[in-house]
């Protein structure tokens, strides 16, 4: 396989040139344009950050992107999966607002948010994996499954399992409905807390399984009649069910790469990263610690293993910031330098296998040529 290409940009801008265009230079210049926009549906797919977080994108980025898609003559929209954990975005309606609190709407991004799966995690498509050894077919949003194109827009940051959140993460964990991010993180099936339990029945209502029984009182889950769709999870409004995140860390990262080949395959997409606000952990917490990184720059690609490679790599030859979560473990007396700022930022985490196994099943590949503007 050729090397793929990878476009990039630092942040430094000319008095009159805003980063936003410097953006839409840099896309045009790795080619969107090269893709058949006219009169298609074209997802955006991102993040909005959860409530309390504040290193997600800024809205004005979204927009320079949707605005150049409008202008090859695409019908752009902002789209995520609901998450499977407890939060401000675990269905369609509290997505939506908190998507609006935190600055997305048809004027700051130019157009309209569509939660993926749906109202309760569960409006989704079974698609094949290709090249699947963990997953043979993967549960994505409706919304993703029925677009014509994809644009993965992604801000690259730290994550506490992934090691970084970048394009991978951004369209396979993201992608997933609830089902399919249950396959991703276990396989495995969703648990009730007691004390939390309202015994208000509404679970077991949205059960299709039978799965759900109140003999002590609270609710409890039949593992063995359980199928881990996790719609008990979006019905309860207690937070009193979660899933049981224990699948290893090496397994989520190749099953991430799994579904990203499922979500892409057959379909033009583009992914575009920006590494910025460079947090240890991931934007779906309702909170962010300092940067451990400083801003480094723009990048956009074909070809999304390449272009998380390429964000990697950059990351790992840049400064560490000194007061943040990795310069206090680098400060340390007798710390275990792992010569890796992932690694040294989160110990306990792994990144490389996605890309490892990205390029194994055929998704892309991690030799890429860098082309800075």
């Amino acid at each position: 396989m050729e090397k793929a290409k990878v476009f990039f940009t630092d942040f430094r801008t000319k008095l009159d040139v805003p980063q936003t265009a410097k953006l839409q230079k840099l896309i045009r210049k790795a080619g969107i344009g090269d893709i058949d926009f006219e009169g298609k549906f074209v997802a955006i797919k991102m993040h909005f950050g959860e409530l309390g977080n504040m290193s997600y994108l800024r809205p004005g980025y979204v927009k320079a992107v949707a605005d150049v898609i409008k202008e090859l003559g695409g019908k752009p929209f902002l789209t995520d999966c609901n998450t499977l954990y407890p939060g401000s975005r675990k269905n369609a309606v509290d997505h939506l607002y908190n998507a609006e609190v935190n600055g997305f709407n048809s004027v700051t991004t130019g157009c309209y948010i569509i939660i993926a799966d749906g109202l309760k995690g569960t409006d989704e498509a079974v698609v094949p994996v290709p090249g699947g050894e963990y997953c043979k077919e993967a549960q994505i949003g409706r919304a993703l499954y029925d677009a014509d194109i994809i644009i993965s827009l992604s801000h690259f940051k730290g994550h506490e399992m992934t090691g970084f959140g970048g394009a991978i993460k951004n369209i396979g964990m993201g992608g997933g409905s609830r089902a399919g991010k249950m396959q991703q993180h276990n396989d495995g099936k969703p648990v009730v807390d007691p004390e939390l339990c309202k015994n208000c029945h509404i679970c077991a209502r949205e059960c299709g399984s039978d799965a759900i029984s109140y003999d002590t009182g609270k609710a409890f889950i039949n593992q063995d009649l359980c199928k881990g769709c996790g719609r008990c999870i979006g019905a309860c409004a207690f937070d009193a069910i979660s899933a049981q995140d224990d699948s290893a860390t090496e397994a989520l990262c190749c099953k991430m790469a799994e579904y990203t080949a499922a979500i892409c395959d057959g379909k033009p997409c583009f992914h575009i990263s920006l590494i910025m606000d460079v947090s240890p952990n991931c934007d779906c917490h309702g909170e962010n610690d300092a940067p451990i990184l400083p801003n480094i720059g723009m990048l956009a690609s074909f070809d999304p293993v390449a272009l998380d490679q390429a964000c990697a790599d950059l990351c790992l030859a840049a400064e560490p910031v000194k007061n943040s979560q990795l310069g206090d473990h680098l400060s340390q007396e007798g710390w275990h330098h792992h010569h890796d700022h992932f690694l040294d930022s989160n110990p306990n985490v792994k990144w490389k296998e996605t890309l490892e196994h990205g390029e194994k099943i055929g998704l892309g590949t991690r030799d890429y040529e860098l082309i800075k503007m």
